[in-house]
């Protein structure tokens, strides 16, 4: 292997990337570097399509693609039986993605990027886990116990964290919403203002807890910026 294929293979943090030029199209949520090109139309979101296609570099590692009528979302993440995240390539992938957007006149929207993980509190994890890979015919997350994802990459993955004891007051399941970094501040200002309540900021700027008005939680993560990592709860 060449000294540039195993720099291409080297694995990044979030924060590389974002410190990285020519990437700011993209943001780091919690499955990888993620874009969304407002396209208008079908035809010209397949017409970027094609063109993410025809890119040379890729690899093994084919980014995933969501294709819809009013734009196109890009995904890049390398999954393999030891690894789950990003690598020197996506960098150099994404620049190139980018360009040929570009080139077909379409804008990024890096406001209109997010993952959601549902997050499972559980005592018998093992036995937990093995419950819920059976039922939603998900596999364990590489490098991970305590991860599902989806095979196809499509439904949202399940995190299970281990209790030391019950906790009957509060809700076992919630949801995790990851954002851009520069847009996490308004989207927990806008849940608190429908109603939602801020439990927890002292991981803040990478990890909130919020509820809503019942007392439900939820969790808003921040991958990427100058903070520490997201820290889940």
């Amino acid at each position: 292997m060449s000294d540039v294929q195993i720099d291409a293979e080297r694995r990044i943090r979030p924060k590389e990337f974002h410190e990285s030029a020519g990437l700011e199209d993209w943001r780091v949520l919690g499955e990888g570097a993620c874009a969304y090109f407002r396209t208008g139309s079908f035809t010209a979101g397949a017409r970027l399509v094609r063109e993410i296609g025809e890119l040379a570099g890729l690899g093994g590692d084919h980014p995933d693609v969501d294709l819809r009528g009013e734009g196109v979302t890009v995904r890049l993440i390398t999954v393999t039986d030891d690894y789950y995240g990003l690598t020197a390539r996506h960098m150099e992938v994404a620049r190139q993605i980018s360009a040929a957007a570009r080139k077909l006149g379409i804008a990024a929207d890096p406001s209109a990027v997010q993952t959601v993980q549902v997050t499972v509190d559980a005592l018998a994890g093992p036995d937990v886990v093995a419950f819920w890979r059976a039922l939603l015919g998900y596999r364990d997350r590489a490098g991970s116990a305590e991860d599902l994802i989806d095979p196809n990459r499509r439904g949202a993955p399940f995190y299970f964290q281990q209790m030391d004891e019950p906790r009957p007051q509060r809700n076992r399941v919630h949801v995790d919403v990851w954002v851009p970094y520069d847009l996490a501040e308004a989207r927990i200002a806008a849940a608190v203002a429908a109603g939602g309540r801020l439990v927890d900021d002292s991981n803040a700027p990478s990890h909130w807890v919020l509820s809503d008005p019942e007392g439900n939680e939820a969790c808003v993560g921040a991958a990427g910026w100058t903070g520490p990592e997201p820290v889940r709860k």
